[in-house]
């Protein structure tokens, strides 16, 4: 399949798309609103595979371009940046497409990382309220530490939580993560969990924060 990562110059675009680069075999593009440096940063990530033994291609093109050239579209940008680019992009997703989100809201005070979810509920809600009719939204990815998945080295051995109202969209985003080593994708049922799932991000960053040796913290259900 062919994935872009929007915004897939920071951490958790980074992660992503090394990960899907080094372990698959899909095609991964890598968006952003500065063309330039998105070519920039796919140059970056194919000298980091080049240097394991894998000889793969990334384009980097702008976000629209990026999003033309997809099945599967990832918003990796920040929570309050997802409308604003499901909106710069909407004219070139098409029916079919899958729209995923990774994004939570958070805030942060003296006491620590808090859930701070927008009016519509979740960020994953948002999107899917922004998102054309026919493309169909698939919260995952929230609960991952980027800097973890970015080092081809660590061993994840850690799940990401699917929800999704629509359940082939779902099934594809499970295919595409289990494509990933060490990753495990569960069913969380419909977009209305998505809240539950976004606010234990804040809380994964407080446990790291506060712990010795648990920076790249990731979640395992048994």
């Amino acid at each position: 399949m062919r994935i872009a990562l929007l915004g897939g110059t920071g951490d958790i675009g980074e992660g992503l798309a090394l990960r899907w680069a080094f372990h698959t075999n899909h095609d991964v593009i890598i968006g952003s609103r500065d063309p330039e440096k998105a070519r920039q940063k796919a140059e970056e990530y194919e000298t980091e595979l080049d240097s394991r033994g894998v000889d793969r291609k990334i384009n980097g093109f702008e976000n629209p371009m990026a999003a033309d050239r997809a099945d599967v579209v990832v918003l990796s940008v920040p929570p309050y940046h997802v409308a604003d680019t499901v909106d710069a992009v909407a004219d070139k997703l098409d029916e079919g497409d899958v729209l995923v989100t990774p994004a939570a809201g958070i805030k942060r005070d003296d006491d620590g990382f808090h859930y701070h979810p927008p009016s519509a509920g979740s960020v994953t809600q948002l999107v899917a309220d922004a998102a054309p009719d026919d493309v169909a939204v698939v919260g995952a990815f929230h609960n991952l530490a980027a800097g973890r998945l970015a080092d081809l080295d660590a061993e994840l051995g850690i799940d990401t939580l699917l929800v999704a109202d629509d359940p082939d969209a779902k099934e594809t985003v499970r295919m595409l993560a289990e494509g990933i080593d060490g990753l495990r994708a569960l069913d969380a049922g419909g977009i209305a969990n998505a809240s539950e799932i976004e606010a234990v991000t804040p809380l994964l960053i407080n446990v790291a924060t506060n712990n010795d040796g648990m920076h790249d913290l990731g979640v395992r259900f048994q």
